[in-house]
């Protein structure tokens, strides 16, 4: 077993420094300490042998425009505005790339945007069949979202997660243990095994299901006077030992008095772990790629292999060495030729190109009230006065699943009720399309927005200057020359009404794919 985590951040690379120098030097790895720089040149090193061997070439890297918009989506959820669109394009340095990201990774929006990903997957909803309720949906967001802004090690924060007791409005970390359908050692088993694990438990044997819920077995649940309150606690009751198994067969005795989170937190985390940030990478690869290297990236298995092991155990080993630290892990695939190349036309190797996909439906609400400066309206089953949200509060802020609209419904925002990662709804489907197209609404936030007014102004004088300016506000690129004259042609055509005609082509704008999606 690994030092104890209190003195384990200290100790970390000293501890482990040979055997994992050992198992680079196997592997053909470079530095034991790589910065964001070298690992991301050393997936490109890898990714290029792969295309080698299937004799395929890379596609060219994107263009500034598009690596803008892309990194603008990933990393914060959000759409970059006109004014950060020109500045950004305009800029001549030759490090704008990794000075972009530097300070989106330093940006409020992205600790919300990645907080929005682990409420998700941790369950944060107040009601049915979660049941949290808002005082705990509160307390388990903000723990969540603080540990996000501190860019806390992903070991410690699932640390804390799996040990904690207490209250579950004072001690926000304990929701994980009522984060979950039924409040049974199985149940639990389930979910950790899901978020750390990357497993379905529902594909092991019965006897390792048995095995691993033990770890869980004293795990005690307690009202109190106070509304929805709940204590979480190590049930000391009974005098038995637990004799079980971890999850990679390793045989284990825990005495009566020792809780058994702690010691399979203790054998989660530590660095010799097959699982735990093999599992945490590849889902940060899945949600910058839109592809695991390990597919779907919550369903590790012997039947699902990992499409490039040597990738996989790269990242794996510069996660571990850089103290588990998320946000570098972030910076070095997205500062990679692989994130910055185009789309391919024809895919070759998909969890190693950017894959097209939908922009999350908290994430496209909220580029459309950026456009046209309007608030979402949302309702929940949750009774009042809980269901109060704030005009600007945005989509990818809220803290509670429950709390939800008909926009974020019909574009496949997730239950919550899961933790799966398929639980969100990724596939087009003709009510979104329609609810766009044929959207009063919509039409009537774009002809009263703030910002296309302003942008129509110099209508009359420059309609060229107009056109480009809409082409930056919602795709963030300039129009190419046929696009150019056709929107120009489309608004000299309607004489008088060539504001309204202006406004159309911010509408067909919004309603291309090239809005809808991430690319």
């Amino acid at each position: 077993m690994k030092t104890p985590l209190s003195k384990r951040h200290s100790t970390q690379l000293a501890s482990s420094f040979w055997s994992v120098f050992s198992l680079l030097f196997l592997l053909g790895l470079a530095s034991l300490h790589a910065g964001p720089d070298e690992t991301a040149q050393q997936i490109d090193r890898i990714i290029n042998r792969a295309y080698r061997a299937t004799n395929a070439k890379p596609a060219p890297l994107t263009n500034d425009a598009t690596f803008l918009r892309r990194v603008y989506f990933d990393l914060t959820g959000t759409l970059p505005t006109l004014q950060e669109t020109r500045t950004f394009l305009s800029n001549k340095s030759s490090d704008k790339r990794s000075a972009l990201v530097e300070r989106l990774l330093s940006s409020e929006n992205h600790v919300d945007y990645w907080t929005l990903k682990w409420c998700d997957l941790l369950r944060v909803k107040s009601e049915y069949p979660i049941n949290l309720w808002p005082n705990g949906v509160q307390a388990y967001h903000r723990f969540i979202r603080q540990s996000i802004a501190t860019n806390k090690p992903y070991d410690l924060f699932a640390h804390e997660l799996l040990t904690s007791s207490g209250s579950n409005y004072r001690v926000p970390a304990v929701n994980f243990y009522r984060a979950v359908q039924e409040p049974t050692a199985h149940s639990i088993s389930a979910a950790t095994a899901l978020t750390f694990l990357g497993t379905r438990i529902e594909n092991w044997d019965t006897e390792k299901q048995n095995q691993f819920a033990e770890f869980f077995s004293k795990v005690a649940f307690k009202r109190t006077a106070e509304w929805k309150e709940e204590i979480v606690y190590f049930d000391t009751r009974s005098p038995e030992e637990v004799k079980t198994r971890f999850p990679d067969g390793t045989a284990i005795t825990i005495e009566a008095h020792t809780d058994p989170r702690q010691i399979f937190a203790d054998w989660l985390i530590d660095d010799t772990n097959p699982f735990f940030a093999r599992v945490a990478v590849n889902r940060i690869w899945y949600w910058l790629m839109g592809s695991g290297i390990v597919s779907p990236a919550d369903d590790f298995g012997p039947h699902n292999p990992a499409q490039n092991s040597q990738l996989l155990a790269q990242l794996e080993q510069a996660f571990i060495l850089s103290g588990y630290d998320q946000r570098a892990l972030i910076a070095s695939i997205v500062s990679s030729k692989t994130y910055q190349r185009s789309i391919p036309k024809k895919p070759q190797l998909s969890y190693a190109e950017y894959n097209l996909r939908p922009l999350e439906a908290e994430v496209l609400v909220d580029a459309l009230n950026q456009l046209t400066n309007s608030s979402e309206r949302y309702s929940s089953p949750i009774p009042e006065p809980f269901t109060f949200i704030p005009e600007a509060n945005r989509s990818i802020a809220l803290a509670d699943g429950s709390i939800t609209s008909q926009f974020l419904e019909t574009f496949g925002r997730p239950s919550r009720d899961t933790g799966r990662l398929d639980e969100r709804n990724q596939i087009p489907n003709d009510a979104q399309r329609l609810s766009l197209l044929n959207s009063s609404e919509i039409q009537g936030q774009i002809s009263n927005s703030p910002l296309f007014r302003q942008i129509g102004k110099p209508l009359r004088k420059n309609p060229s200057k107009v056109v480009q300016a809409t082409y930056l506000a919602v795709l963030s690129r300039y129009p190419n020359k046929a696009e150019l004259d056709t929107a120009l042609r489309y608004i000299n055509q309607a004489g008088k009404q060539s504001r309204h005609a202006a406004l159309d082509v911010a509408w067909a704008l919004i309603n291309s794919k090239e809005f809808l999606y991430k690319h």
